[in-house]
């Protein structure tokens, strides 16, 4: 007689299963709905690519933050210009 065995299915893998389910809702990107935002890029607008930035100072990915390609490239350059400026750190040590 063979002893049928249930396999226990670790935490791990339980959390990466919610993880995918939640992940369904399809992120969009600010600008390509509001023109107006785009004038807003610019290096000098510190609060505004503020945004863009992690509590260490490092660029959002667009996967997170739902930005196209395009607009994407444009913020990277405006921080990168801002850090250069010293308007923005490379990096932050205290957070």
């Amino acid at each position: 007689m063979i002893k049928k065995v249930k396999l226990k299915v670790s935490s791990r893998l339980l959390k990466k299963k919610t993880r995918k389910s939640t992940t369904n809702v399809k992120k969009r990107c600010r600008f390509s709905s509001n023109p107006e935002l785009i004038k807003e890029i610019d290096y000098k607008n510190v609060d505004f690519l503020r945004s863009f930035l992690t509590e260490r100072g490092k660029i959002l990915p667009a996967r997170i933050s739902g930005n196209a390609t395009k607009y994407q490239r444009m913020i990277a350059n405006e921080v990168k210009k801002a850090r250069i400026m010293a308007l923005l750190p490379y990096n932050a040590v205290a957070f």
